[in-house]
């Protein structure tokens, strides 16, 4: 059997379901997440609550849940989670569990966006102007590389919670005051939002598979109507930043398409959100993972979907008795 585990599973129902729904009677989906109302719980084969990522007994907790439940492979949804996972490879190594995670170092890589920035800068590819002190970022506007509005946000973990769109420079120095952990960006309004799903073979460390999608509506949690794309000069842009990483499993790359050209914005090693529209056109990640688990190695097949295929999300509920929520373990 191959039973995977999906830590801080959170709000991905629809993730579970497809990662189920691909497994068929291969294997068991288990779910583990710290709140007992976490939506994903509810339709996980198996669910565990389980301590804060941040304590000292959770790596513990999570290794004995692969023993239990016969892990095959494991993974994170939350990328505060991915470099824990990362420095502990080898322990899941020791009891036959698959780390879908990059190497420590690429984990705290991708979650450094300035870092990040410097990476792309350094190789020449493209990647939205990024600074670090109004020092620098003073120097930038006053040679007109960037104008005003800029955007302000948090240099590490991913998402946009906290930003802020700066229009002077007594702002800009305010708001950097208030914090050591924000980088600025320059602001770009007419721009493409893209968002790729990606497996990097675990043995080979090769870029196997790539689903590209436009995001044709944000939300605040994460996608909320994409449809599917294809282009050549984007796959070679994701196969070269491959090469400067340590990748291993399922990847989220974040673009923006600004006058024809692909600019980097995030990296997440792990599974995104949109997951289920790369599923549901036919690009499934679960026979790359089984394949790495029994140490076969899985050749490229990137491009092979359909375009102008069109993912719609909405939201639904889950309704339980209350003594039902308590009882989880």
């Amino acid at each position: 059997m191959y039973n995977i585990l999906l830590c801080s599973a959170g709000r991905r129902c629809a993730l579970v379901k497809a990662l189920k729904e691909s497994l068929k009677d291969q294997g068991r989906v288990v779910v583990a997440d710290m709140d007992p109302t976490a939506p994903a719980l509810y339709f996980a084969d198996k669910c565990h609550v389980v301590p804060s990522v941040y304590s000292k007994e959770y790596l513990d907790v999570i290794l004995d849940i692969c023993k239990k439940e016969s892990i095959k492979a494991i993974t994170t949804l939350i990328d505060s989670e991915v470099s824990l996972l990362a420095k502990n490879k080898e322990k899941f190594v020791e009891i036959g569990v698959l780390l879908l995670a990059p190497t420590p170092q690429t984990a705290d890589l991708c979650f450094d966006r300035y870092s990040i920035y410097k990476i792309m800068s350094e190789n020449n590819i493209d990647s939205i102007k990024t600074y670090l002190t109004y020092e620098e970022t003073a120097s930038a506007l006053k040679t007109k590389e960037i104008s005003f509005p800029i955007f302000v946000k948090p240099r590490y973990g991913s998402g946009s919670v906290g930003s802020k769109i700066i229009l002077n420079l007594s702002d800009l120095e305010h708001t950097l005051a208030l914090s050591n952990d924000l980088i600025v960006q320059e602001y770009v309004t007419t721009v493409i939002h893209i968002d790729t799903d990606i497996y990097v073979d675990c043995l080979s460390t090769r870029v196997i598979s790539i689903f590209a999608k436009l995001l044709l509506e944000n939300k605040t949690v994460g996608a909320g109507k994409t449809v599917s794309f294809k282009d050549d000069r984007l796959f070679h842009i994701i196969h070269d930043i491959n090469g400067l990483f340590d990748f291993a499993g399922p990847i989220d790359m974040d673009f923006f398409c600004i006058n024809g050209k692909y600019f980097l914005a995030d990296i997440n090693p792990r599974f995104g959100g949109a997951y289920v529209h790369s599923y549901k056109a036919g690009v499934d990640f679960v026979p790359l993972i089984i394949n790495n688990i029994n140490g076969k190695e899985n050749e490229p097949d990137i491009g092979n979907y359909e375009k102008n295929i069109m993912m719609i999300i909405y939201e639904d509920v889950i309704i339980k008795k209350q003594d039902e929520i308590a009882t989880l373990k």
